[in-house]
């Protein structure tokens, strides 16, 4: 799954709502706070290559990290 796939998903998970409803006017949509192609296109060109590479980012509340591998952390911001 894309990072960006993910990313919504376990936005949708943490709010309690379905995954098409993480979209304007609810929520701002994700190309506000980062590129999603790149984002996506990073991680499919190091899969397996390179396991440290890590991107966070704030997103509607929450600090997200991506890892290799579909690998996502979403905690809300303090």
């Amino acid at each position: 799954m894309p990072p960006t796939q993910a990313i919504i998903e376990a936005i949708a998970a943490e709010e309690g709502v379905g995954v098409t409803e993480v979209e304007p006017p609810a929520y701002d949509p994700l190309f506000t706070v980062i590129n999603p192609e790149a984002l996506d296109e990073l991680f499919h060109t190091t899969a397996g290559t390179a396991g440290d590479v890590v991107v966070r980012l704030e997103y509607e509340g929450y600090e997200i990290v991506v890892r290799p591998g579909s690998d996502i952390e979403v905690r809300p911001l303090r």
